[in-house]
């Protein structure tokens, strides 16, 4: 069962941190086996903002950009994106930045003998998508020097649990967000279930079932009989041919001596 810290606090009033809300999921039986933090994860990208994008003298697919980061002088990257272009926004990582699509931890580097102090970042790198053809190209109002993750709304964590089979009240968000109410973590949020009133006249094809009784006829099958015949006698029940063969029983007893 997957879902968003959003989520979960629209059905619970808390104030309690992601952790103490992973902690108290596997207090109340609910194992977590996993949370994505996309926030966390990419809290040192940037957007920022390619001043200059000249030809690298040494290599005929790289690009010497100068980058404004909104933080400081500007910083030179070597990037080899094709779509790398003068004025164009993306998104910027600075050394020591753990990137996730590639696994590895940035550092100033020397490309061609020219040097590169960071790296603009295609969607693949990010872990946000398998596009690697070229770097994020951002709108030109986003503003500069703001974490991309809160630009993007990728700011809402999203909880993973394992759901037993005996827990099928943890399928729901409700059901979650009241174990979590019970452990103290805050209060549940419970609204009211609007009733639906059906089409005709307001009844619908439930109550127009609860109108009927269920009665066995004589073949052992079960049929529906309006409630006012359930006060009738059983003959008048069974039908003019089970008072016949009475009336012939009676006229004719049987000697059982």
């Amino acid at each position: 069962m997957k879902f968003t810290l959003s989520w979960l606090k629209e059905h619970l009033d808390t104030t309690a941190s992601l952790a103490e809300i992973d902690a108290a999921l596997t207090r109340v039986g609910l194992e977590v086996e996993g949370v994505e933090d996309k926030a966390a994860l990419l809290a040192p990208y940037t957007i920022a903002s390619v001043i200059s994008a000249e030809q690298h003298p040494n290599a005929d697919r790289l690009r010497v950009c100068m980058v404004n980061t909104g933080a400081g002088d500007p910083v030179q990257v070597v990037c080899g994106a094709p779509n790398a272009r003068t004025g164009m926004k993306s998104v910027f990582s600075p050394p020591g930045t753990f990137i996730p699509g590639k696994n590895i931890t940035l550092g100033v580097g020397t490309i061609r003998g020219v040097e590169s102090r960071g790296m603009l970042c295609s969607g693949f790198e990010l872990g946000l998508s398998e596009d690697h053809d070229g770097i994020l190209d951002l709108p030109a109002d986003a503003p500069v020097g703001v974490r991309y993750a809160d630009w993007a709304g990728l700011g809402d964590p999203v909880i993973d649990i394992a759901v037993t089979p005996n827990r099928p009240d943890a399928l729901g968000i409700h059901g979650i967000a009241r174990d979590l109410a019970a452990a103290g973590l805050g209060r549940l949020v419970d609204r009211p279930i609007q009733a639906d009133q059906g089409r005709a006249g307001g009844l619908g094809l439930g109550a127009q079932h609860d109108q009927q009784a269920r009665q066995p006829t004589r073949q052992g099958h079960l049929g529906h009989v309006p409630h006012e015949r359930l006060a009738a006698p059983v003959e008048q029940l069974l039908g003019p041919a089970h008072a016949r063969r009475q009336a012939r029983r009676q006229q004719h007893p049987v000697d059982h001596d």
